[in-house]
């Protein structure tokens, strides 16, 4: 979805997504309001979102959301960059826009990193992810994943048959994890709650792997316990 009050703006971005072939437009909204009611006729994965929107700024319309699409910032002024860090929005693209700066945000979102299941779906059996490891994409059932592990800019994602490296961060990947799946016991591991073994004093056995617990995760942990209890 395109969230753009000036023409041109909106024009650059729909004729650089005609050079994108994963994501298909849903529509292009001309302030908040009309975004709003978009938003509850359908299913978005992404927004393309404009700072200065008329009625109500791009970075306010984010804060009334307890939980957004991905995001993509698009504005005149380099002076927002900052403040907009505090949504872990995907990137933040200067007007006029490239094609080619277009492409480099474009390939953080499908690239095997944010590319997934619609909000809607994740509930339903066999949920999955493309994972980039290498040169291949592996399809992944979010119920083979047994933990991932945090490598600063990198994860090692666990699962019954692979172990696989792939350029993303947690907290990018918690995004798109179900938490009724798994929990973040550590600030370098998440555990698939579905494999948790054994949970005894600061560690939890999940597959073959002990893990330990951070204590900022703690009560995480023991809020499971209790709901399992």
């Amino acid at each position: 979805m395109i969230v753009e009050d000036e023409t041109l703006a909106q024009q650059v971005i729909q004729s650089h997504l005609q050079n994108t072939a994963q994501l298909e437009l849903v529509g292009i909204c001309n302030n908040v309001i009309e975004a709003r009611e978009l938003l509850n006729k359908a299913e978005v994965d992404l927004i393309f979102l404009d700072i200065q929107l008329p009625g109500m700024t791009g970075l306010n319309f984010l804060r009334s959301f307890p939980e957004s699409p991905l995001v993509i910032l698009t504005t005149a002024y380099a002076e927002y960059a900052l403040e907009s860090y505090e949504f872990n929005v995907i990137d933040y693209l200067l007007k006029p826009i490239s094609l080619e700066r277009f492409t480099r945000a474009i390939n953080k979102v499908t690239n095997g990193r944010l590319l997934t299941l619609s909000a809607k779906e994740k509930d339903v059996a066999y949920e999955h992810i493309f994972i980039r490891s290498g040169s291949k994409f592996f399809k992944v059932n979010f119920s083979e994943i047994v933990y991932i592990e945090s490598m600063k800019d990198y994860l090692k994602i666990h699962t019954k048959e692979h172990k696989l490296v792939t350029h993303q961060t947690m907290n990018e990947m918690e995004k798109i994890l179900s938490p009724k799946q798994f929990l973040r016991v550590h600030k370098s591991f998440v555990v698939a709650v579905e494999h948790i073994k054994i949970i005894y004093g600061n560690t939890i056995e999940v597959g073959q792997a002990v893990i330990p617990i951070g204590n900022n995760y703690k009560t995480n942990v023991m809020n499971l316990v209790g709901r399992k209890s």
